[in-house]
């Protein structure tokens, strides 16, 4: 593989330093990990089934802890702390799966992304209205349940909410996940345009076209280990890589 790795710098916001996992006690999943998101990019996390992306992300949620290694936030080891730690720092994650209340109407969901300052109703109504700038569609739909909505559109719920406290950081664990294509396509859209708004997205994704397309940096994970990083231009030069990946889908990439 082509030895295109970040160096070092300040620059660096959530990470992973020399992680390593395990369920149960002793079934690693993640062995001696290193991912370094840097401020104001999109880093993608990439790899077959069963690589580890998806424990990766949630070890720098904290709802996993290092067996050995930290996560990091900012230079400061966040190991043993709890998850709603995180959202305190700026830092918020959208699960694969979803997370709506579904018998709640969309406005209401929205609103729970408020819960910490709720009583401040200018910055309530700000987030909302951000909201439904941003995803129109959630306009028209506010007084309806949540699970009323298309799974785009509830991704885009998902998404609104995450933003509602303004977080630095934003993890991203298969959004596009069961979506059509023309609003997968607009998640995608969404997702580039983050950092031109100060937020740092760290991305996991199966779709891995189009994960490089919108990733600034890259980390190809395998059986819980790092194989690969570089930029997005690695994969137009890095043979290898290549040939790595068509093992995974199968077939020849583009």
């Amino acid at each position: 593989m082509a030895d295109t790795k970040q160096s070092a710098s300040s620059d660096v916001l959530l990470g992973l330093e020399d992680v390593s996992v395990a369920y149960h006690g002793d079934i690693t999943i993640l062995d001696h990990v290193n991912i370094a998101a840097r401020k104001g990019m999109v880093t993608g996390i990439i790899g077959p089934n069963g690589a580890g992306k998806s424990t990766a992300l949630k070890t720098l949620y904290g709802f996993l802890k290092p067996t050995t290694g930290h996560i990091r936030y900012k230079g400061e080891s966040l190991n043993g702390k709890p998850p709603y730690t995180f959202i305190e720092r700026g830092i918020a994650f959208v699960p694969q799966n979803r997370s709506l209340f579904g018998d709640l109407s969309v406005e209401d969901n929205l609103r729970l992304g408020c819960w910490v300052f709720r009583s401040d109703n200018q910055r309530v109504q700000r987030v909302l209205d951000v909201a439904y700038s941003q995803f129109p569609i959630l306009a028209d739909k506010r007084n309806d349940p949540a699970s009323s909505l298309s799974g785009g559109q509830q991704r885009f719920l998902e998404l609104a909410r995450a933003l509602a406290l303004e977080p630095e950081v934003v993890l991203l664990d298969e959004p596009t996940a069961m979506i059509a294509p023309k609003l997968s396509r607009e998640i995608y859209d969404f997702i580039r345009e983050l950092p031109s708004r100060g937020i740092t997205v760290i991305l996991v994704d199966q779709n891995v076209r189009q994960c490089a397309a919108v990733s600034d940096y890259l980390y190809v994970l395998e059986l819980g280990r790092n194989k690969a990083e570089g930029g997005r231009d690695m994969f137009e030069g890095d043979s290898a890589l290549h040939s790595l990946i068509e093992e995974w889908l199968e077939y020849k990439i583009d």
